[in-house]
């Protein structure tokens, strides 16, 4: 990865999964990474990264958290928005909910998806361009999925995907002209904890939550970055145009619609 010495980053719910690996490899590239979570000080992490203890869903504690920020270091780089609350409590009363028909869905995922993943996304977003326009400088990423463009899992979750997708778009339009940069990536099937746990997926074309951290650095220090704005980006796609291996030294294969 291109040295990042110079970068202030935060990426939002990163106590696990794909957040925490994105936390890790831009720390170990030199930036300095500012992470939130409601569990965020037991996550394992880099000791350089500053940790802040938030709920995204308590508009004061991420206001707080962004002015920790600007009194520390007065302006931010890159947001990766990434703080989900959707995939709690896919088991309920010993039933897997997830898939089921949206006239069956419990309200409370609609909350989870659209309110602490959406909303916390916006909010989020608010805060960073208000560092980021005056510097004319920045690059927004919000972390989606396939299910904005294709029934996946359920009706609630392609919802709030195709929100954050739309969402993307619409600040770029906003931001381009002061020089701040906001894509959507969609990773592919990553090696989360929770992943590893189910033991039930093929893992052959896979990729490291870190993987992702190599493609929003990559991103970072590309200057030809702003072209891409508003623009859904598939992260192995984006890792090949850069030449991007994972940790394992494997290139991953981008997936297409047909394929997920």
């Amino acid at each position: 990865m291109t040295p990042m010495q110079d970068q202030v980053a935060l990426v939002t719910g990163a106590s696990r999964g794909v957040g925490r690996g994105i936390a890790t490899t831009l720390a170990e590239a030199g930036a300095t990474v500012y992470v939130t979570g409601r569990s965020i000080a037991d996550a394992v992490l880099p000791s350089t990264v500053r940790r802040l203890p938030c709920d995204h869903s308590i508009d004061e504690a991420v206001a707080g958290v962004f002015q920790r920020i600007r009194d520390e270091k007065g302006r931010l780089d890159v947001l990766v928005n990434n703080a989900w609350g959707g995939y709690d409590r896919m088991v309920e009363d010993g039933r897997f909910s997830w898939p089921v028909r949206f006239w069956d869905q419990p309200l409370w995922r609609w909350e989870a998806m659209l309110s602490i993943g959406v909303r916390a996304a916006f909010v989020a977003s608010q805060h960073a361009a208000r560092l980021m326009v005056p510097a004319r400088h920045g690059l927004i990423v919000n972390v989606s999925h396939w299910a904005a463009q294709k029934h996946i899992g359920n009706v609630i979750y392609g919802v709030a995907k195709a929100a954050t997708d739309k969402l993307t778009a619409d600040m770029a339009h906003e931001l381009k002209e002061h020089g701040v940069a906001v894509v959507s990536l969609y990773p592919g099937l990553v090696r989360t904890e929770a992943v590893l746990a189910a033991g039930v997926f093929d893992l052959s074309n896979s990729e490291s939550p870190e993987f992702l951290g190599r493609v929003v650095g990559a991103l970072v220090t590309d200057p030809r970055t702003l072209e891409r704005s508003g623009q859904v980006l598939v992260a192995a796609a984006v890792a090949r145009e850069y030449r991007l291996q994972d940790i394992d030294g494997r290139i991953p294969t981008p997936l297409t619609i047909a394929d997920v």
